[in-house]
């Protein structure tokens, strides 16, 4: 499934997530420094939403939010939306 996130208070202005049964397939950060963007794709690629949520979730940059965290959001907010969309 593709996910589309618009990040808040991060100079990305967007996440693309393709999601299948629960594990991310691919990631893209739309603008914001693109070697971070890329190293985080990269090592969530594979991975369960579930389990990289915890990991990602408590990372600032500079004090601030930061995209990782913000994928963090992303992840959580899809996982919702999955839960119910099931449930209806």
């Amino acid at each position: 499934m593709r996910f589309s996130y618009v990040p808040q208070g991060v100079c990305s202005t967007r996440i693309d997530l393709d999601i299948d049964g629960g594990v991310v397939r691919g990631c893209a950060f739309v603008d914001g420094c693109e070697g971070n963007g890329r190293g985080v794709s990269r090592l969530v690629e594979g991975r369960k939403a579930e389990e990289l949520i915890p990991l990602l979730q408590d990372i600032t940059c500079e004090g601030h939010a930061s995209c990782p965290a913000q994928l963090a959001v992303a992840l959580q907010q899809y996982l919702d939306e999955s839960a119910q969309n099931k449930s209806m």
